[in-house]
């Protein structure tokens, strides 16, 4: 009698555990690509292509800032630039036309600014930023429109964080749930 007891806890744990997962397929299912943190991107942890190397958001005529940053290529920006630009079009009503980022050199980030252009009705806002993937954000006035500098001495070496997405932010709710440690995480 006690090992029918023990078979039928363990096959009711087992039914438990696979309903909490299904539970957070449901929910990762449910994330919506609208939610996706832009600013924890992180770089994977490589060997870097030369000293001061990095990365920016990179597209060319996107039609609204997530776009571009979703479909950005992931590509080493070029040793003859040292800052993220990024060029943001839109209508009198605030409504984006376009979006184009990329590397680009000193040179070219000093139109950062604001133009209001009466030909077309448009307004377009230039703004360059120095650092790893820098530009997340479109400019979209005088006040985030600029050329903005780091003061601090620049690093090539990436960062140690782990990049989260969707899925390894369910995985690790699930987890707890679950009473899995990392280490069976990465057994199963």
């Amino acid at each position: 009698s006690v090992l029918k007891v023990t078979a039928r806890g363990t096959v009711k744990m087992s039914f438990t555990i696979a309903l909490h997962l299904l539970a957070m397929v449901a929910m990762c299912d449910q994330v919506k690509s609208h939610r996706i943190n832009f600013y924890n991107v992180k770089p994977p942890v490589e060997a870097t292509p030369f000293p001061k190397s990095f990365k920016c958001f990179t597209c060319e005529r996107a039609v609204d800032n997530y776009t571009c940053n979703r479909w950005a290529e992931d590509k080493w920006c070029p040793p003859n630039s040292q800052f993220c630009m990024t060029v943001h079009q839109f209508t009198s009503h605030g409504k984006t036309k376009f979006v184009t980022k990329k590397c680009a050199a000193r040179e070219e980030c000093h139109t950062s600014g604001c133009r209001h252009h009466r030909d077309t009705g448009h307004t377009e806002c230039v703004s360059c930023c120095e650092g790893m993937i820098c530009n997340v954000e479109v400019p979209t006035n005088h006040t985030n429109a600029v050329f903005a500098m780091r003061q601090q001495a620049y690093s090539s070496a990436p960062s140690q964080t782990p990049v989260r997405t969707t899925w390894s932010c369910c995985w690790l709710t699930l987890l707890p749930t679950l009473g899995l440690g990392l280490t069976r995480l990465v057994l199963l």
